[in-house]
């Protein structure tokens, strides 16, 4: 029996200074991240010890790290931390991930805009 497991991050809040426009790198804003991973880490069933799993604060801490270098497109972010991901933990076979911008510069009423990629480990 093969079994995947999800392990996720739900709504955590960065304030960091993604964008194009001069203001959002100086300013800076408030970003969402919604994340869901899913692998093989059925050994931490058995075992109960967080070295056989992807430790959801070890996650939170390369995301954090990610999150804090300036990139004009949220894309360049989602792809850095997809990397980051899939280097870190072997287990890891797909990663979701959606990065929205909170009242995003563009002279619209909107709670938020983003991107959101969905990838395999090759």
């Amino acid at each position: 029996m093969k079994i995947i497991t999800t392990i996720f991050l739900e709504n955590v809040i960065f304030y960091a200074y993604h964008g194009v426009a001069p203001q959002e790198t100086t300013v800076g804003n408030t970003f969402i991240i919604n994340l869901t991973i899913k692998g093989n880490f059925s050994k931490s069933i058995e075992t109960d010890d967080v070295t056989d799993t992807a430790n959801y604060a070890n996650i939170y801490e390369a995301v954090k790290q990610e999150m804090s270098i300036p990139s004009k497109l949220l894309e360049h972010v989602c792809g850095r931390i997809i990397n980051r991901l899939f280097q870190s933990f072997q287990a890891i076979e797909e990663i979701k991930i959606k990065l929205s911008k909170v009242n995003p510069p563009m002279g619209a009423d909107i709670d938020c805009a983003g991107v959101e990629i969905f990838a395999l480990r090759e």
